[in-house]
């Protein structure tokens, strides 16, 4: 299915439904102004489309949604912290400036922000620490993200705003960066956040938001690979999940399934282990990114030799562009801002098929995962837009 529109649409079209001033439906969600009261956006950690139409047959109550549904485009890289800040904000990765799972931070104008950083965006800290070292005093969320939040704006419109997720996000620098605005209501397990998703489209407030965020499925992929035995009962959980808030919607409001990005299965045989070929850190200042996506900052002098290099021993196994290349080819969408710019590599490398750029001595944790994402493919871009409304 060709994709209607990217997660940036999303949140933008659910405030327009609640009547939010300066937003518009670009995805015709038929949610028009006035006809619901409340609207909840469930976020599936890793329910690429593919893999929903691969295994229809595991989660009917998410199929008979996606049989009305509509196919869209995460964003590049489609991975969780640059989703979750398009989601937040409305913005694809080049406004919004969160542009990797780790991504080069420049030094802030502000005192205390350290020097060049390369910032883990999910946790928040200094990657490839022996130990992590919390950054949030150094690098505020609210200045590396800067940009007001879709949550922010609703809740001064006037709407009550809810983010339903795990207690441990509840104060997470990227919790902070894309999601703030409204309350936040910490959960433990599936029927706290069904139960927290239902109280937040109560009938108490005259218009009503929630985001709710469950990961577990991601997880599963990674560890196990995305289909396998484990995932595949996770997402027969997920599916109960979906079909319990449904049953229980109120007439009056709706509720929006997608997911952040898909995921791709891969084994030894496909990797390339960039801590263990000289040819690729000749040059090299550092890296960022993850496994299927690199930032590569090279010293001065050195891009056009670094480039050379990465698309000689890479080959097919990757598309290759420099940081100039990549934003004109609309990699991290229409427009790139002067921070976001700054933060992405001096060459920028995508997988292909199913091959990973590992760090087998910086990153042996995210080397040892089975599933991998955050490129270009279809399997890695296209995620589904399910919408149910209340009976």
């Amino acid at each position: 299915m060709t994709p209607a529109g990217t997660l940036a649409d999303v949140t933008p079209a659910l405030a327009a439904a609640l009547g939010v001033d300066g937003f518009a439906d670009r995805l015709g969600t038929g949610l028009g102004p006035g006809e619901v009261r409340g609207v909840a956006l469930l976020l599936v950690d890793g329910l690429g489309s593919e893999l929903l139409a691969e295994h229809a047959d595991r989660a009917p109550a998410l199929a008979e949604l996606a049989a009305g549904g509509r196919t869209l485009r995460a964003g590049f890289p489609a991975t969780t912290a640059v989703s979750v800040a398009s989601l937040g904000t409305g913005l694809p990765a080049g406004e919004h400036g969160i542009v990797g799972y780790s991504m080069g931070v420049p030094p802030l104008d502000e005192p205390g922000a350290p020097a060049d950083v390369v910032l883990n965006t999910l946790r928040w800290c200094a990657h490839g620490s022996a130990e992590p070292v919390d950054l949030r005093e150094q690098l505020p969320p609210e200045r590396v993200q800067a940009a007001p939040t879709v949550l922010e704006r609703a809740a001064r419109a006037g709407v009550a705003v809810t983010t339903v997720a795990p207690e441990i996000q509840r104060r997470s620098g990227l919790t902070r960066a894309a999601l703030r605005g409204g309350r936040f209501h910490g959960v433990a397990a599936l029927g706290d956040l069904a139960a927290g998703v239902l109280d937040a489209l109560g009938p108490g407030a005259e218009r009503a938001f929630c985001y709710a965020y469950h990961g577990d499925l991601d997880l599963l992929g990674h560890v196990h690979g995305p289909g396998s035995r484990p995932w595949l009962q996770q997402l027969g959980v997920v599916d109960r999940l979906v079909a319990a808030i449904v049953e229980d919607l109120p007439a009056d409001t709706a509720l929006a399934v997608v997911a952040d990005h898909g995921m791709v299965g891969t084994d030894a045989g496909w990797r390339i282990d960039l801590d263990s070929t000289p040819e690729l850190v000749a040059g090299v200042r550092r890296l960022a990114g993850e496994a299927r996506v690199r930032h590569v900052f090279v010293a001065d002098g050195a891009l056009d030799d670094v480039t050379a290099a990465w698309r000689g021993q890479l080959g097919d196994a990757a598309w290759v562009r420099t940081r100039d290349e990549a934003i004109d080819a609309g990699w991290f969408g229409a427009a790139v801002s002067d921070a976001a710019r700054g933060r992405i590599g001096d060459v920028v490398a995508a997988a292909r098929g199913n091959w990973t750029l590992v760090r087998s001595r910086i990153e042996p944790r995210e080397t040892a995962l089975v599933g991998h994402h955050g490129s270009l493919t279809d399997a890695e871009q296209h995620v589904p837009l399910l919408l149910a409304r209340g009976a």
